[in-house]
């Protein structure tokens, strides 16, 4: 078939190549091409906005303004967030920020401080 690596979230082997990413068409799941995520003893690779790898425990700066979903506040260009925590899934950063508490941010907003 094709040698592209298979879905990280369904596990469909029907994943193809778009650009930089891989794209699975049964889930519409999309992840980049340089992220590692064959076993269970590799790490997955997250990069920031320039393209920095983003570790466990960074301190990282917000770099566009991010409505929070259900509520009038707004993370404003510029704030940082210590402490980052990498997870699985869309939203990749787990952190807490200064002001409006724990949430989860795509690692595509931010840039390592």
């Amino acid at each position: 078939m094709n040698n592209f690596p298979k879905c990280p979230t369904c596990g469909s082997a029907y994943s193809y190549e778009d650009r930089n990413m891989y794209v699975c068409p049964e889930c519409a799941h999309e992840w980049p091409k340089d992220a590692v995520m064959e076993g269970a003893d590799q790490k997955r690779i997250v990069r920031d906005a320039h393209g920095n790898v983003l570790n466990d425990g960074d301190t990282v700066t917000v770099i566009k303004d991010l409505k929070i979903k259900g509520s009038s506040s707004v993370v404003k260009v510029g704030t940082k967030v210590r402490g980052i925590r990498l997870v699985e899934g869309d939203h990749d950063i787990d952190c807490k920020i200064d002001g409006i508490g724990a949430m989860q941010l795509k690692s595509e907003f931010v840039k390592k401080a």
